[in-house]
């Protein structure tokens, strides 16, 4: 009898239909993650403490009560605070066996002394718990991913458990990152507490910048007037001030991303060797350079903005006619003076092309961009076309200041312009850079940085024996 191979269609709800996920809670995130499931094609069912009264739940899904809601599934997602997990254990017969994915975040790091999670499986030593979902949103869940991350942290102790977590994390379109043991739990919750924490000590310290120079120029241009001159000059603390500041933090930002290397290249001569750790200090320093740089483009941005709008401002209008009537009045005409034609374009030339490599670093530093070139690449322009935007942002800022710091009225109460002082660190990076580039100190940090080392434990070993067995042959 022969048998015959063609296979029947199934109709096209069972070929969608998955199989059924539980879910201890129905708040705010149980709800969004049911929901989520159910469009990826999961059955649903929440195991609630009152079935009842949980009128909130997405259409189509089922409530029951906690033992029933388990008997549904063998992957039950507890939903619910960790200061709630107590009613966890009267169902320990119920999980028995059974893979619980934990949820849970805290309100602050270093709460408890162990992770939730690890906190979870001790409460239920016969379940299988993983560590999963803490990081995503109930709003990115109900957005679909798009206006959030969709890396999705995973732990746990056991591989099959923690392989099931995966699948489902891939099947709502997110994407699973392995983390290891039920050990890394403590790390993966303390991530959704973090507040920008690279970008902590970049931000203090261009606030901090910030507020030296504006209390400087307030000090320098405001009251120094208003004392010696009876001239109220207090509305420069609007646009006039703001439009130094910016500048003179971008330009310190920017020499603060490359000092560090500097420094590193020096330490690295020193002590003849690439492999002995940099002070916290450094190290510190050199992870939060990307961000330096971003801070110091948007306070570039920011004096273009101020740049921009100087035409249309009232003083400067009052300015220009109160000029141009003095002349009409003693019927003059001042003859044009190509130096200062030259300063003047060489300058704001100077400013446009620095600002444009200074946006070029920022766009190659996205991660979307960074990721689609390769690492020498992406080392020329942060590196070589870095150093020329700070050099020719560095230009640009000297030729702005012209021959002004010879003349003795440029300095009020003998405080020179922010100016001259914004320009003291790039001024040091961009000398130290030019030694390390020649030849006699170059070669010898390429080589160190290649595995080189001038005091070498093995060569030494190496010699030791090498002199032994001369000796025992003698």
């Amino acid at each position: 009898m022969e048998m015959n191979n063609t296979m029947v269609p199934l109709p096209s709800d069972l070929l969608s239909k998955k199989e059924t996920m539980c879910i201890f809670g129905t708040g705010d995130f149980g709800r969004s993650l049911g929901y989520k499931m159910m469009q990826c094609g999961y059955s649903i069912v929440f195991g609630s403490r009152n079935p009842q009264a949980s009128g909130l739940i997405p259409e189509g899904a089922t409530v029951l009560s906690h033992t029933e809601a388990a008997e549904m599934s063998n992957v039950i997602i507890i939903a619910v605070h960790r200061a709630h997990y107590n009613f966890l254990e009267s169902l320990r017969e119920a999980l028995q066996g059974k893979v619980l994915v934990d949820v849970s975040n805290n309100l602050k790091t270093n709460q408890y002394p162990e992770s939730n999670a690890e906190y979870l499986a001790q409460l239920m030593p016969s379940s299988k718990v993983v560590k999963a979902f803490n990081t995503v949103s109930a709003w990115a869940l109900q957005s679909g991913g798009l206006d959030a991350s969709r890396q999705v942290f995973v732990c746990g102790n056991d591989n099959k458990s923690k392989e099931k977590v995966m699948e489902i994390v891939r099947s709502l379109g997110l994407t699973p990152v392995d983390k290891g043991s039920l050990l890394a739990a403590k790390e993966i919750e303390d991530y959704p507490l973090q507040l920008f924490p690279m970008w902590k000590y970049p931000i203090l310290l261009s606030l901090g910048l910030s507020a030296f120079f504006l209390l400087y120029s307030i000090i320098r241009d405001v009251v120094y007037n208003y004392i010696t001159k009876n001239k109220d000059y207090s509305f420069f603390i609007a646009i006039s001030i703001p439009n130094r500041i910016c500048p003179v933090v971008a330009l310190i930002l920017l020499a603060l991303v490359y000092l560090p290397g500097i420094f590193a290249a020096i330490l690295q001569l020193y002590r003849g060797t690439k492999y002995s750790r940099f002070p916290n200090w450094l190290d510190q320093w050199m992870l939060c350079r990307k961000q330096l740089g971003l801070v110091a483009l948007a306070y570039a941005f920011l004096h273009v903005l101020y740049t921009l709008v100087i035409p249309i401002r009232y003083y400067v209008r009052w300015r220009i006619s109160g000029y141009t009537l003095d002349q009409a009045h003693n019927n003059r005409t001042d003859p044009l003076n190509i130096e200062r034609a030259w300063i003047s374009d060489s300058y704001v030339a100077l400013g446009i092309l620095g600002f444009f490599l200074f946006v070029l670093l920022g766009i190659t530093s996205l991660p979307s961009v960074s990721n689609s070139v390769n690492w020498r690449e992406f080392r020329f322009v942060q590196s070589y076309l870095g150093y020329l935007t700070l050099v020719l942002c560095t230009a640009h800022t000297l030729v702005y200041g012209g021959k002004r710091f010879l003349n003795a009225h440029s300095y009020p109460w003998f405080l020179p312009a922010a100016y001259i002082l914004s320009l003291i660190i790039p001024c040091i990076v961009l000398v130290m850079k030019f030694f390390l580039i020649l030849p006699c100190i170059d070669r010898p940090l390429t080589d160190i940085r290649q595995g080189w080392e001038r005091k070498s434990k093995y060569r030494k070993q190496a010699n030791n024996g090498q002199t032994a067995k001369e000796t025992s042959a003698v």
